[in-house]
């Protein structure tokens, strides 16, 4: 089908400017395209200094050359979330080479669509790892730096699937359910210590991904109807409820589930 009409971006010179992500060290994983790529670019844009993982080198190259001209130069380490020891051991990395890590983004997933009846415990652990359990281990990770400094930020990204109960991806849904239970159960547990963590929760955001996999003219027709906004949520959109929630205007907001979903 043709590619979706793209809404009209505001101009920059519209949007919010946030002091607190000057010179802010911040991590996304899965940077390199969708909405990853969309924060990498938001959060360089406002001085923040930006590191993001991602599998896709050649993708994440041509972000950073975009970017060229932005305060601090983004970051780019390519390492596979699967790998728990790997996602260590390079977010360690990255806070030598920068720093330690004031804002991590848990945005990296993987919606495969799927029936129930062809789940194998192999796919439940393959799914599960790259929607929820890179989450919880890269939050493990930067914990203890966030807690030695009294203050620090970690955003996981969720998604309307587990809130509405959508068909088609059982185990996809399973695992953004538990996505805001970690947010939920970190918030509580590190809140003393100046940490803050919050969810967002996107509806259909219109990526690359969503246009070349899942967008036909009867799904569109549905999103239309179901949505109070009847425009494309943008990867945009969801990068700047992300500034938001790292910068320190959200300074009281923690173990929230933040929903970006048009009014579906």
């Amino acid at each position: 089908m043709p590619e979706a009409r793209r809404p009209q971006a505001e101009p920059p010179s519209s949007l919010a400017t946030y002091p607190s992500l000057r010179d802010r060290r911040v991590v996304i994983s899965g940077g390199a395209n969708g909405i990853g790529a969309a924060m990498v670019a938001a959060f360089a844009e406002q001085g923040a200094q930006v590191a993001f993982l991602d599998v896709d080198t050649a993708s994440a190259l041509a972000l950073i050359q975009q970017l060229d001209g932005c305060r601090h130069r983004p970051l780019f380490r390519c390492c596979d979330l699967q790998d728990l020891e790997a996602l260590r051991s390079t977010l360690t990395e990255l806070a030598t080479a920068i720093g330690a890590l004031q804002v991590l983004i848990n945005n990296a997933a993987r919606d495969d669509r799927h029936q129930l009846e062809d789940v194998t415990p192999e796919l439940w652990d393959e799914l599960i790892g790259v929607n929820l359990r890179h989450q919880f281990f890269a939050s493990q990770a930067v914990l203890p730096a966030m807690r030695d400094a009294g203050s620090g930020v970690i955003i996981n990204l969720g998604s309307i699937t587990f809130l509405k109960g959508f068909a088609d991806l059982p185990v996809y849904v399973t695992a953004k359910g538990g996505v805001v239970g970690l947010t939920r159960a970190l918030a509580r547990e590190w809140g003393a210590h100046g940490v803050r963590v919050n969810c967002i929760i996107p509806g259909w955001v219109l990526t690359e991904r969503q246009q070349r996999l899942w967008l036909t003219p009867e799904a569109d027709a549905e999103r239309r109807r179901t949505q109070s906004l009847k425009d494309w949520i943008l990867p945009e959109d969801v990068a700047r409820l992300a500034l938001f929630l790292a910068s320190d205007d959200s300074r009281m907001c923690t173990g929230q589930n933040f929903v970006i979903d048009g009014g579906r």
